[in-house]
């Protein structure tokens, strides 16, 4: 009798290459996205058209892009295991985020914060795909039949309007979307600031952030620089309402090494801060030591980099264009 092939459940995510990749996107994401190949079919992508919603260098954009594909492989993402590629370079995002710019109401695109957060800090350039990008981020999920999409907390508003908007078109015009699952991390899914353990960590404030691709010396000093908390003890102990800033140095430890908060308390006891954030600093100076070489190593090889993204694209490409040909078919466009 022969043997049925069990269909991988389908996964798709991807960040946009607006600065260097941090070791939050590591642990809350990516380190993630690694482990789920055997089980999952994942898509992963650079979102490098959500990129220019904001002001960029050409010639930055240009090199980023590739340098967070190479990170991507360097952290694991085995090409031969993951679709990689970059969103550019699959055209059906553009055409289907511009049918369902036509099924995502005003009122739920003037409802997203990450829009409103943007205007705030880009007053000078609130542009329409600063507004409507949204819709390109549901063609993103939506092109590829998802099961499940990684998210953080903060994504999730972004994954309920694409679940939104699948279910709207497949009222209106029979099922024609998968409507996706958020997929929340239970754990290290989010680092904060080390010099603001309120915020979640960002490549948008450089002083509070650790790069994949930072030197030793470069960490430690900002791991020696880490807000702790205004206590009078001085004693690692995990409480994240009371000691934000030495459980968020907890947490990171704690996912560097595999210890768990009570070892982590046990090591530290009597010792305070002045011993902890330099451990902190050296244990991740040491985890990230292998994906900079690696990530180095692969950027050196520029024709094995090109061939994984044409690859990508190509693979991408096909799925791609079996959803749009029937999405076009369904709103009534003539077929080519």
């Amino acid at each position: 009798m022969e043997e049925t092939k069990v269909q991988k459940k389908v996964m798709l995510s991807g960040i946009q290459p607006s600065g260097d990749l941090h070791i939050g996107n590591y642990l809350g994401a990516i380190k993630n996205w690694a482990e789920r190949a055997e089980q999952y079919d994942c898509y992963y992508f650079m979102a490098d058209m959500h990129t220019i919603t904001v002001r960029q260098d050409p010639a930055a954009l240009r090199r980023r892009t590739p340098t967070q594909l190479a990170q991507y492989i360097a952290c694991g993402l085995d090409p031969q295991k993951n679709t990689l590629f970059i969103q550019s370079h699959v055209p059906e995002h553009a055409q289907l985020g511009w049918v369902l710019n036509c099924y995502t109401m005003f009122g739920e695109l003037s409802r997203m914060t990450q829009f409103k957060d943007k205007s705030q800090k880009n007053a000078d350039n609130i542009n329409g795909g600063l507004f409507t990008y949204p819709a390109l981020m549901a063609a993103d999920i939506l092109l590829y039949q998802p099961d499940y999409v990684p998210v953080g907390e903060d994504q999730k508003q972004h994954c309920e309007l694409t679940r939104d908007v699948a279910i709207r078109f497949n009222n209106l015009y029979g099922e024609t979307f998968k409507v996706p699952e958020p997929f929340i991390p239970k754990v290290g899914a989010r680092v904060m600031m080390l010099n603001d353990p309120e915020k979640k960590m960002s490549k948008s404030d450089p002083n509070g952030c650790v790069f994949l691709m930072e030197k030793p010396d470069d960490i430690q000093r900002k791991f020696k620089r880490a807000v702790t908390d205004c206590d009078t003890e001085h004693c690692v102990r995990y409480d994240a309402k009371a000691k934000p800033g030495v459980s968020n140095l907890m947490d990171i430890y704690s996912a560097v090494t595999g210890k768990t908060y009570a070892e982590i308390e046990r090591e530290f006891d009597g010792l305070g801060y002045g011993a902890f954030k330099p451990a902190v600093g050296e244990a991740v100076a040491d985890y990230l030591r292998p994906i900079r070489e690696e990530t180095e190593r692969i950027l050196a090889d520029k024709a094995y980099l090109q061939s994984v993204y044409k690859d990508g694209a190509e693979r991408a490409g096909a799925i791609a264009r079996k959803t749009l040909r029937k999405v076009y078919k369904k709103v009534g466009f003539v077929e080519r």
